[in-house]
């Protein structure tokens, strides 16, 4: 399936929000004179020298600006790709050279907040995960982008690839008869780089299990309840940037979704999992993602992030086979360059603030599942299902 056929196939049923609506996104205006979408990219670490290439390679984008609260890294990225501002701030950033979208990759703790000091300046913003620091304070950013007559998106991009749309058919053509299970897993030992992982807002649910249940909520549909288990497994980590540090999230989680059209399904996510393939996924063949009903069985092979195939059996070919090989074009990292294209053509994208708000108040509900002993019933929804039938 290409890009635009991707775009054009977005599904526009389903309900809003059970709190306020917030379908009825504005029609974007304001593109830039070059007809590109001018870009500002705040966070200039690990994260922004896989996405800049990408967008450095966009015929939709005109990069003008990087920012980082360590100048130094703000200067060399900008030199590396060209870029032709570099500030230390956001507030210098946003009164300095014009942009149109902010790409946000700055630790997880500040993304609420940087991303309200773009959308107060009227800027499109593309967050990486999580759109923000709770579901309440998501739920407020989409409200006023769409006060602001901007867009607001959130990482990750997973509904894009071919494996996804595949996935979706099926389930949606009745070929797994009616769908009854589903298990989800992704894992690595934890990244060494920053503390910022481990502290407070941060956790393996965000990081890591954000994929997963965005997958399985995008294939399955709401989910209307949840229950989860959550522990600290390593208390202490050492750390590039801060040496050794105390564990204050959760390291190590396990949740069961209870989905609106009565599948039950599974995710467990972690920073203690051995895993040879390690934290680049790079060469993970085996399967991440399994779905089971009553006339077949599904799986993914490689990560969500990171697909190469789905297997499939059925009652009527049960003997299991390999489909949607071919990746086409998608990269995780594309999430930016999308929305930029979005932008100029007037176009919805797959990625919908309203299942990233869903997807964020799920991390919520495990998290309080886990305080509260209980099973947790959630309020919000968002347009099922994402891709249309075919």
């Amino acid at each position: 399936m290409q890009r635009k056929e991707f775009l054009n196939n977005i599904a526009l049923t389903g309900a809003a929000a059970l709190l306020t609506p917030l379908l009825a996104y504005p029609e974007i205006s304001g593109i830039s004179v070059s007809g590109k979408i001018k870009v500002g990219i705040i966070g200039c670490g690990s994260v922004s020298g896989v996405y800049l290439p990408h967008l450095a390679k966009s015929p939709f984008v005109e990069l003008v600006s990087v920012c980082d609260i360590k100048p130094e890294r703000a200067k060399a990225r900008a030199e590396q790709f060209n870029v032709p501002h570099h500030y230390p701030d956001i507030g210098k950033m946003l009164a300095g050279a014009g942009f149109d979208l902010l790409v946000n990759l700055t630790d997880m703790q500040e993304h609420g907040r940087l991303n309200r000091m773009a959308l107060e300046k009227g800027k499109h913003v593309w967050s990486e995960k999580p759109l923000a620091n709770s579901y309440q304070e998501g739920y407020e950013l989409v409200g006023f982008a769409k006060k602001m007559d901007v867009w607001i998106w959130g990482a990750p991009a997973v509904v894009n690839s071919p494996q996804f749309a595949f996935m979706s058919d099926q389930i949606l053509e009745g070929k797994l008869g009616k769908v009854a299970a589903a298990h989800a897993h992704y894992g690595h030992l934890g990244p060494g780089w920053s503390a910022f992982f481990y502290e407070k807002l941060g956790g393996s649910l965000p990081d890591l299990g954000v994929y997963n249940i965005t997958t399985l909520t995008g294939l399955l549909g709401p989910v209307k309840s949840v229950v989860g288990m959550t522990n600290i497994l390593t208390p202490e980590r050492t750390v590039d940037d801060k040496g050794k540090i105390q564990v204050e999230e959760e390291d190590n989680a396990s949740l069961l979704m209870e989905h609106e059209s009565g599948a039950i399904s599974h995710v467990m996510c972690g920073f203690n999992y051995f895993d040879p393939y390690g934290h680049e996924g790079v060469g993970q063949e085996k399967p991440t993602i399994s779905i089971v009903g009553t006339k077949g069985a599904m799986h993914l092979i490689g990560y969500d992030w990171m697909p190469f195939a789905v297997e499939m059996a059925t009652i009527d070919h049960e003997t299991p086979r390999r489909f949607a090989t071919d990746t086409g074009s998608y990269v995780w990292e594309e999430g930016a360059t999308v929305v930029s294209q979005s932008i100029l053509e007037k176009l919805k994208t797959l990625i919908n603030p309203e299942h990233s708000l869903h997807v964020l108040e799920i991390i919520e509900a495990t998290r309080k599942s886990q305080s509260e002993g209980k099973r947790i019933q959630l309020r919000s929804t968002f347009p099922y299902p994402v891709i249309k039938t075919t």
